[in-house]
């Protein structure tokens, strides 16, 4: 659909203008950052504003083709639409973007729109969204960073091996226990291991810090990176980005790990991997044993609750996958 038009727009100068309404989860927005590429790429002089959930602005900063960013932070009775809407109102816009779904499209002036609506589908969400513009090859997601990432990320993350763990999520039951990361780290990295002497590193955000304690007590003080708190998600990608493997439960933290081309594996138990397993080059996921729809049907299943709905994945299987993986990275397979 974007291909009729692209011909007219690229007549215009740099007063074409494109409104990108990602999602407000980084994992989402992480994952429409391939759609967004598509969109600078084909029309390469527009004056483009995204917005996006506070958690994910800093995704946006280093893109140079990025003129604005407004974060929609979440207010009662759809304060957030309407405060986007008086930002937006007096501008026409040639291209809307809504990914999520919303009126803001028709409350708009604009030429065209492209309005996101998820479905039921057995598709992956990058696929969705390719769909949404016609794309036969679904655009994968990518990372825009400075230089100076690039710069600060080699004092954060030393030359040789270093694993890269994941071990927290937006909520309890995503979480696969610290013990097990840090059985799994120790395998990894131990005599026998296949980054044998690898350092680990711990990403995740400050408030995330109480989800991993036993991990930060446990894990060797010597060998460990903790940088808990201590990036935002262009330095953090740059960091995976020197990483050998990353290994982290469903959650943004995942999808970033890919996007920066690091081998990846996500770890699934309370959600659908068909929709949210890493996308790109040397990605891989193993799940629980119980299927996702056999988790959340069951009769204890309680989505308020914290309690990890992951215990039953073993350390065994996530170890045996993650040496799969780098076997098949170190090959060239993808």
């Amino acid at each position: 659909m974007a291909s009729g038009y692209c011909s007219r727009a690229r007549r215009s100068d740099q007063s074409l203008k494109i409104l990108f309404v990602t999602s407000n989860r980084v994992g989402d927005a992480i994952l429409s950052t391939g759609l967004l590429g598509h969109l600078l790429e084909q029309y390469p002089a527009a004056r483009v504003t995204v917005a996006c959930g506070p958690s994910a602005e800093s995704l946006f900063r280093p893109c140079t083709g990025v003129e604005q960013i407004i974060a929609l932070q979440k207010k009662r009775y759809a304060g957030h639409w309407i405060r986007l809407w008086a930002h937006s109102v007096a501008t026409f816009w040639n291209i809307v973007v809504d990914l999520r779904a919303s009126a803001l499209a028709w409350a708009l002036p604009h030429s065209r729109h492209f309005i996101y609506r998820p479905t039921n589908e057995p598709l992956h969400r990058v696929e969705s969204l390719g769909r949404l513009f016609g794309l036969g090859e679904p655009p994968s997601p990518q990372v825009w960073l400075h230089e100076k990432h690039r710069d600060h990320a080699k004092k954060l993350i030393p030359d040789g091996p270093v694993v890269a763990l994941g071990p927290t999520a937006n909520w309890g039951g995503k979480q696969w226990p610290s013990t097990s990361f840090l059985e799994l780290a120790a395998r990894l990295n131990g005599s026998q291991g296949p980054l044998k002497g690898a350092r680990v590193a711990i990403f995740g955000a400050e408030g995330e810090r109480g989800m991993v304690g036993p991990l930060l007590s446990g894990a060797s003080q010597h060998k460990t990176i903790d940088l808990i708190g201590k990036t935002d998600l262009p330095l953090a990608a740059a960091c995976l980005g020197r990483c050998r493997l990353f290994v982290g439960n469903d959650s943004g933290l995942m999808h970033l790990a890919a996007a920066a081309g690091v081998p990846t594996l996500g770890l699934f138990g309370p959600s659908p991997e068909q929709h949210y397993r890493p996308w790109g080059r040397h990605t891989g996921f193993v799940r629980t044993p119980e299927s996702f729809e056999r988790i959340v049907q069951a009769n204890d299943y309680d989505y308020r609750s914290q309690q990890s709905r992951m215990t039953s994945l073993s350390v065994e299987t996530v170890f045996s996958a993650a040496e799969d993986l780098l076997a098949r990275s170190n090959e060239g397979v993808t």
